[in-house]
């Protein structure tokens, strides 16, 4: 392995990072010179265009992708003594939104080939527990089987939350008919992540869909304090100022000028969701004599992904993966390891007994995976780059 100096005349190159234009900035100073930075009309004109994109009736913008998982688990009716399923290979909001509302995260293993749930996994541990709801992952970006997992949730009566965090701009199919990512079409809710490294941006922020419309006004509360305000709501009503908190809600609100950049965003995403893909077949290219040694988490037949992450697999156990992780950054490619399974945590092992050696797909997984730069912004030849750095780190 090359011992490194060219290290210093290289731009950082991190597996994810945002692309900000002069359209997004001008978009944020314009409400800056606005009269409402917050809880003005921005917000809705966002989640109009949101629900709108997805093809679902409604969109409930908040603060963060685990705000909406919360809110999301506590209009499904989650509670102490529920049960809730997702995956291990996931960010722990995912889980932790269970825990969130008192109830019991519990895990279904992982299909090897697509990384998310796997669907007779997921109906023996539904027939085990009988849950409150079901957490898909899309992930990656490439939706779940959610068709199936619907079918399964109204077997054993749960609802289903899709985790729609990295699938912002994927779809898949089922009996020949296309559907996006988020449409709630084959779950109750589902959720979206604008974080930095995610499809697109708003700093930070999340969103709730869903197409039921009880739901959707539940999800308004929740996300403002549990506060109503409309005349149809309150039990009393002593004047124009007046309002109730009816429930335990929290301030989970986003800001105007968060959703002014996600607006401006989303006239990009589908140009930034090809990009991705565009990037993926070059390094399928490039990495092509490579396959004994590394292969990339794709897409399935059905499946459209957003590429929100391009997962490599190597060969040869997490000691070769740690020291292709630990060359690259001396190099300056800064790539991660999606994710940690979640039973692995030391708060997930006090509270609910997990233990390494419970889920083996993932565990398998997580042994040799390591997602790689890509974001729009990158140019065809830092995909060469990084093949250079990883055929270094591999001699």
């Amino acid at each position: 392995m090359k011992t490194e100096d060219k290290t210093a005349s290289q731009k950082p190159l991190s597996y994810g990072r945002q692309w900000i234009d002069e359209d997004d900035i001008t978009a944020v100073v314009e409400v800056l010179r606005s009269d409402l930075l917050t809880q003005g009309p921005i917000v809705a004109e966002f989640e109009q265009v949101l629900a709108n994109y997805c093809g679902a009736k409604y969109a409930v913008a908040v603060n963060s992708g685990t705000s909406a998982l919360h809110i999301a688990a506590l209009a499904a009716g989650v509670k102490k003594g529920d049960v809730g399923i997702t995956s291990p290979i996931t960010f722990v909001a995912s889980a932790n939104c269970i825990a969130y509302c008192g109830g019991t995260p519990r895990f279904a293993d992982i299909n090897p080939n697509t990384v998310n749930i796997d669907v007779d996994a997921l109906e023996e541990v539904c027939a085990q527990y009988e849950p409150k709801i079901i957490v898909p992952v899309d992930f990656a970006g490439q939706p779940a089987d959610l068709p199936q997992i619907k079918r399964i949730a109204e077997k054993y009566g749960a609802m289903v939350i899709e985790d729609a965090a990295h699938s912002l701009g994927a779809s898949y199919s089922d009996d020949g008919i296309e559907y996006k990512a988020a449409s709630c079409l084959h779950s109750d809710m589902a959720i979206l992540s604008f974080h930095p490294v995610k499809l697109i941006t708003t700093g930070e922020g999340g969103a709730v869909t869903t197409n039921d419309e009880n739901i959707y006004q539940t999800l308004l509360e929740l996300r403002s304090h549990g506060i109503a305000k409309s005349q149809d709501k309150l039990i009393r009503n002593e004047g124009a100022w007046w309002y109730e908190q009816q429930t335990l809600g929290f301030n989970y609100r986003i800001t105007d000028i968060q959703c002014a950049l996600g607006l401006s965003q989303m006239k990009k995403l589908d140009s930034f969701v090809e990009r991705r893909r565009e990037l993926v077949k070059i390094y399928e290219e490039v990495f092509a004599d490579l396959s004994e040694d590394v292969s990339f988490l794709l897409e399935a037949n059905d499946k459209k992904s957003a590429y929100h992450l391009l997962v490599a697999m190597f060969s040869g156990g997490p000691e070769r993966r740690k020291r292709v992780l630990d060359y690259l950054r001396t190099q300056n490619i800064w790539t991660q390891v999606h994710y940690i399974p979640v039973h692995f945590q030391p708060w997930y092992q006090e509270n609910f007994g997990y233990r390494r050696g419970n889920f083996p797909n993932a565990e398998n997984y997580y042994e040799g995976c390591l997602s790689l730069p890509l974001f729009p912004a990158m140019n065809d030849s830092d995909v060469e780059r990084v093949a250079v750095a990883i055929r270094e780190a591999l001699q």
